[in-house]
């Protein structure tokens, strides 16, 4: 696991010196403190310069970056792990290629060789990968097919840099500083900024799955993997010993490692299916990693130690009281982009305490989509079954929301059921996006200011979301709104907020359920196999319900939340005052002030919870400050 940065210029007015260079890969360290090496050639007419960090996870001898052909024709670096890199080996050296190191990152170099751009639908696993040829003059960008690793560039007409974080091409001199307010509507919405858009006017980020060329004719994208569409005919038993097999398979590929390996456990089904199945294939017992929290409804450590205590782990807890004012400015520093999930504290703290002890740790990332386990699909099945109804659908869409009470000691779910009934009237996906959305289209009057409502009047932020829900919608409707979330919160919120978080602490994780493979067949598996009875997963239990105790399967899902509520009201709320309310902060230019000061009396009085959207105004506004960025 590695930080990669770089450019590529045709213009000698372009070109990027060497200490920019060392600059862009120097604030990568944290994502490879073990190693530094740089690629550098420059003429009157062209140059390449390719910075890399390294974390060593395998071949920790001979393993450095970049690598090479044996005639310098080719060179590539790599973030991210191939676990299929062994069987790839014994393929090429079949075909008389020879291999002068022990890592994967070298099999990626005979495979481009080998095959061209077609070696990306090969390769099993998490990467993001920089191709130099000279050759054919081109640069070669691609990114995993899930998004697991990020990858940021920006093109201009004779130059493309990349980074594995924005902070690095902000080395270069004159780097973009404005904000995308297009991308800046999307986050608002969405708690992030989806591919392939950047928050900063003029940069992007590569969409997963697809590699990139750069060369003298200008830039080309081509996506090189697709989800299945289809059901699958195949019988239920067979779907059962194909998933695990599967699994089970990804599970011990990504046990591969040379240096110590550890899991995330949260008590949740997911990560504990991981560990189990880590358990189950070890000799020894596996370290495992929880976190909790003072206020019980937002701690899990009980469960994750009944599962630890049943799969006989070695298993470590750390209790944090998060002083937010303290980690904002990290989380601010690491993400560039703003993200407004929440769950980015708990993931940070465990990743830190999880760092202590080992380099590598496995998650359960992925289960929630590929196998319809959110609370919010048990709603788009309540909303399909009151379609049949449009009486019934008519009156809870128009009035009953309405006389639920504000504040109560059940508010939380009082306010998923108003949200749940007020978007009832609307189409599926726009029901569906009002339900996940932070300021919904219909409120932006309420928020947004009249000047940034006129710059994003013909905004459609749903395109994406609907551009993946179009290709399943031929499948039930849970199917094709679980598919469309693994394609776009998944790796713009999930995969974001873990590579960041675990990154940033020298941690490398690794998510067996995103294993293309498993992916594809969870694509295909009829939704009667997933969701039953109100609740998705059930074919996880079917299949591997011995290897966990009942009342695990059993529990209601927690997610990984903090008590945000609470922290803006106490912990929080000078920082919030300070942030928000004193003078006229740059986020006014974008939302209303007079609505910040109404969200903010509105939470504190316990009349409305706006956790959510204080906590994402509260993370641009500091984004903004620390970048420069308006």
């Amino acid at each position: 696991m590695c930080g990669i940065t770089g450019s590529v210029w045709r213009d000698p007015s372009k070109r990027i010196s060497r200490e920019t260079l060392s600059q862009m890969a120097s604030v990568l360290q944290h994502r490879g403190p073990d190693d530094a090496q740089e690629f550098f050639t420059s003429s009157d007419v062209a140059g390449v310069a390719f910075g890399f960090r390294r974390l060593a996870i395998i071949d920790l001898n001979t393993g450095q970056q970049p690598v090479t052909n044996d005639d310098k024709s080719v060179v590539v670096m790599l973030n991210g792990e191939i676990y299929n890199y062994l069987e790839l080996r014994q393929l090429l050296e079949s075909k008389g290629y020879r291999f002068k190191t022990a890592g994967d990152s070298e099999v990626i170099v005979h495979m481009y060789s080998e095959y061209g751009t077609e070696c990306f639908s090969k390769l099993n696993g998490m990467f993001a990968i920089a191709i130099w040829d000279e050759r054919t003059k081109q640069l070669i960008l691609a990114r995993d097919r899930l998004g697991q690793k990020p990858l940021y560039f920006w093109a201009e007409n004779q130059r493309l840099s990349f980074a594995s974080e924005l902070k690095s091409l902000f080395e270069i001199p004159d780097c973009p500083r404005e904000i995308n307010q297009h991308a800046l509507h999307e986050y608002l919405v969405y708690q992030y900024v989806p591919y392939p858009h950047c928050i900063v006017d003029g940069l992007s980020k590569l969409s997963p799955g697809h590699f990139l060329v750069f060369d003298e004719s200008g830039i080309s994208t081509t996506a090189y993997w697709e989800l299945p569409t289809t059901e699958s005919t195949v019988s239920k038993q067979d779907l059962h010993e194909q998933l695990w097999s599967m699994l089970e398979e990804s599970v011990k590929l990504r046990m591969q490692s040379d240096v110590p390996l550890g899991a995330f456990l949260s008590g949740g089904v997911d990560s504990s299916l991981i560990v189990a199945l880590m358990q189950r294939n070890s000799s020894e017992r596996i370290k495992t990693y929880s976190i909790g929290f003072p206020i019980k409804e937002y701690d899990e450590t009980s469960h994750a130690r009944e599962v630890a205590k049943h799969l006989n782990t070695d298993h470590h807890e750390f209790q944090v009281t998060p002083s937010a004012t303290e980690i904002l400015p990290k989380l601010v520093w690491h993400y560039d982009e703003p993200l407004a999930d929440s769950s980015a504290i708990p993931t940070w703290y465990v990743s830190q305490m999880t760092r202590q002890e080992v380099t590598v740790a496995l998650s359960g990332d992925g289960g929630d989509e590929l196998f319809a386990g959110y609370p919010r699909y048990q709603a788009v099945e309540l909303a399909r079954k009151i379609e049949r109804w449009p009486g019934l659908k008519w009156l809870l869409g128009s009035r009953c929301w309405n006389l639920l009470p504000s504040s109560s000691r059940y508010k939380s779910r009082l306010r998923r059921l108003k949200k749940f009934f007020h978007a009832l009237r609307k189409p599926a996906i726009q029901r569906y996006l009002s339900w996940i959305s932070i300021f919904p289209d219909e409120e932006h009057d309420l928020f947004y200011t009249s000047d940034f409502k006129s710059a994003i009047e013909t905004d459609d932020v749903s395109y994406s979301f609907n551009q993946h829900y179009s290709r399943f919608s031929h499948r039930d409707p849970i199917t094709a709104i679980s598919l469309a979330d693994l394609h776009t919160y998944l790796p713009g919120d999930l995969m974001s907020k873990v590579d960041i978080a675990s990154m940033g602490n020298s941690l490398e994780v690794r998510q067996p359920f995103l294993d293309y493979r498993v992916a594809e067949l969870a694509a295909q598996i009829p939704i009667s196999l997933k969701f039953s009875k109100g609740r998705g997963k059930q074919i996880l239990r079917d299949v591997f319900g011995d290897l966990l105790p009942d009342s695990i399967w059993d529990r209601p899902k927690m997610g990984f939340g903090v008590p945000m509520d609470h922290w803006l009201k106490m912990d929080l709320n000078e920082l919030l005052h300070d942030t928000l309310l004193k003078g006229t902060p740059a986020v006014c230019r974008y939302i209303e002030q007079e609505a910040i000061e109404r969200m903010v009396s509105n939470h504190e009085r316990g009349r409305q919870d706006n956790s959510q959207r204080l906590w994402s105004l509260l993370v641009l506004q500091n984004w903004m400050d620390r970048w420069n960025i308006n």
